[in-house]
């Protein structure tokens, strides 16, 4: 239309070049250049309408800018997209009113654009209120004034309707023929554009869906061949030191953590002791004990929940004082709880990330991707991923059921052990009744023949020996049956401590050992003479043991606040490393063929008294301090009787 326009103007402006222009001529060449420039403006907001439709907005953001641009160019008051929804029932659209937007629904078939929406005909009403069609409470709820509507059918590629354009009052008079032809050309392109949007968006989706399946399903792939590996670790180390130990470094590097520790309660439930630590810090932690409820990792065993922690320092589960006083200053970490069954038996903890990417990382950045959130996480960030303490609470599952497989298989063993030996002693003493009775026998009749103070003296010793031999078989059953059968008596230590001289001067004898006996309190203490005789007579045979070439024993008392102090010592070469850490476990032997009850033994009996027991060892000999209660009734047993020794038994 501009080009014929524009042909008129120029012949027009040809005709009137001389002097006394028409001024009929020059108005008509206004006219003219006023519809020049109101077709230019058409063009371009057509343009602007292509470049809407083929834009990859969003179908709310999408109807607003046809809406617009449509009421623009069509010299309208207002315009309405409506979609037709799914099932064909009902018309929707979003629109602005006042700082709002509002969603409007229609059913097909009601008013002007239902009505289009059902027949498919395109309307143009000069007068809404003439047409019985309109409804005009929509004026009196919005205040608007309804003149004029144009509104036309939305049809797909296929001719299927899917929804209505509806503009209302144009500026100026009615809507006319060309402004009806405009507005199906723009009702086709607006109906296609929102098709191919839709088809965008959905692909768009289901890429997302896809994506994310992707990365959960990397991220799965790595949990499971994490675990594989962890598999293998517990199947490959039956020893729990060793399998921990392996464990614990394996977790470290599938979560890019710099160090690391495993935590187990201890036996009386009370503490939990640093078992397993790797990093910078191992040997700050190493065997330290701790409450259960402090720290983040008490925390966890408190409550049986896992955590990250990604600002310790801030965190007031976090052990500040324990921490300073070590010097260490975590930057983040994860700790989850190690369950046998339904028992917390202990947790494991990673603590600061390294800073590339693991594969954890990875996949969570995958993810992220797929959200559309943000891709990866800067190569800077030291803090763990969701998948990292998802991760580690799979790996501590495995860890408690192998802890809990490893104590039940170990006490199983034990019990099997025990039970055997305890049948074994038990034939063997059976066997022995007989011969201690006439060895018990001849030696009573010694005291009869001549020389009778001398006899007298061999008797005695022989009485003793055999008392102690009994007492010792009696122990170690009841150590194999777990009673527990203590006789507290007021002990005079210059006595026992004489008669201890005495027998191990004895049971020493020809192995080219110096036995000290320094007595730095020889009052009187309460405890069970006889089962603290054996623990003394144990300590010195395994010093013994220790020095096969000779050396010096010393045996030491003291009394220190309310306990009586007990000190065996020796010069031998010190107890190997691999038996430190399970010194008074049962069958705990560095010694050839040995049974490793001795200081197991020990050990019980001190326990029953209420006392404690340590021990320092190195490469020039190894020492025993035994703490006793001093006073009567601290320990587990009783008995009558108020002096020792007591009188000598037969067996």
């Amino acid at each position: 239309m501009a080009a014929p326009v524009a042909c008129t103007i120029t012949g027009l402006m040809a005709d009137s070049s001389g002097e006394g222009q028409d001024p009929t001529a020059a108005a008509r060449i206004a006219e003219l250049e006023a519809e020049v420039r109101r077709e230019q403006k058409k063009m371009a907001l057509v343009q602007d309408v292509g470049r809407a439709l083929t834009s990859a907005y969003g179908i709310d953001a999408l109807l607003a800018v046809i809406m617009e641009k449509i009421t623009e160019l069509m010299d309208a008051d207002r315009s309405t997209l409506y979609l037709l929804s799914e099932d064909g029932t009902q018309l929707w659209s979003k629109v602005v009113q006042g700082a709002d937007i509002v969603e409007i629904r229609l059913k097909v078939g009601e008013g002007i654009s239902g009505w289009v929406a059902k027949s498919g005909e395109t309307v143009n009403i000069p007068d809404a209120y003439s047409d019985k069609r309109f409804q005009p409470a929509v004026d009196l709820r919005s205040g608007y004034r309804t003149r004029s509507i144009l509104c036309g059918a939305m049809r797909n590629t296929q001719g299927a309707i899917v929804g209505v354009l509806q503009v209302l009052n144009k500026r100026g008079g009615p809507f006319l023929a060309e402004d009806e032809q405009l507005l199906g050309a723009l009702a086709g392109q607006a109906a296609i554009a929102i098709e191919n949007a839709k088809l965008y968006h959905s692909l768009v989706a289901q890429n997302r869906l896809l994506a994310r399946a992707k990365a959960e399903l990397e991220q799965r792939s790595y949990e499971l061949n994490a675990l594989f590996e962890v598999e293998q670790e517990l199947s490959a180390h039956p020893e729990l030191d060793e399998l921990l130990a392996r464990i614990l470094r394996r977790t470290m590097a599938l979560l890019s953590a710099e160090s690391g520790s495993i935590v187990l309660k201890e036996r009386d439930g009370q503490g939990l002791r640093f078992h397993t630590v790797a990093g910078p810090a191992e040997e700050k932690f190493a065997g330290l004990v701790i409450p259960i409820g402090s720290g983040v990792v008490g925390w966890v065993v408190a409550r049986g929940e896992p955590v990250a922690v990604a600002d310790p320092a801030h965190d007031e589960r976090h052990a500040s004082d324990l921490a300073r006083r070590l010097d260490v200053t975590p930057r983040n970490l994860m700790c989850a709880p190690l369950l046998d069954g339904e028992e917390v038996v202990g947790a494991i903890e990673v603590i600061d990330h390294r800073a590339a990417s693991g594969a954890g990382h990875r996949a969570e950045a995958t993810q992220a991707g797929a959200r559309g959130d943000g891709g990866a996480p800067a190569l800077d960030d030291p803090g763990f991923a969701d998948s990292d303490l998802k991760l580690l609470v799979l790996i501590a599952g495995q860890v408690g059921k192998a802890i809990g497989l490893w104590r039940s298989r170990t006490e199983r063993e034990s019990k099997d052990r025990l039970a055997s030996i305890g049948r074994m002693l038990a034939g063997v003493l059976h066997d022995l009744k007989t011969p201690m009775t006439i060895i018990s026998g001849y030696a009573q009749l010694m005291a009869q023949t001549e020389e009778a103070a001398q006899r007298e003296a061999y008797v005695e010793q022989i009485l003793r020996q055999f008392d102690l031999m009994s007492g010792m078989a009696r122990e170690v059953l009841a150590f194999a049956r777990g009673d527990a059968d203590l006789v507290i008596r007021k002990v005079y230590l210059h006595q026992f401590l004489d008669e201890v001289q005495t027998q191990l001067k004895a049971s020493l004898a020809g192995r080219n050992i110096e036995l000290e006996v320094s007595r730095g309190y020889d009052g009187t203490a309460y405890f069970d003479q006889q089962k603290v005789l054996r623990v003394i007579h144990n300590l010195a045979r395994n010093a013994a043991d220790a020095m096969p070439s000779g050396g010096t024993f010393r045996l030491a008392t003291a009394m220190q606040g309310d306990s009586l102090v007990i000190e065996a010592s020796d010069t031998g070469t010190g107890i190997p490393p691999e038996v430190q850490g399970r010194l008074f476990a049962l069958f705990a032997s560095a010694k050839r063929g040995g049974t490793g009850l001795g200081l197991a033994i020990v050990k019980k009996i001190v326990d029953d008294h209420g006392g404690s027991i340590e021990v320092t060892t190195g490469d020039t000999g190894t020492t025993f301090r035994i703490r006793l209660p001093r006073g009567r009734g601290s320990g587990s047993g009783s008995g009558s009787g108020d002096t020792w020794p007591p009188a000598a038994k037969s067996a």
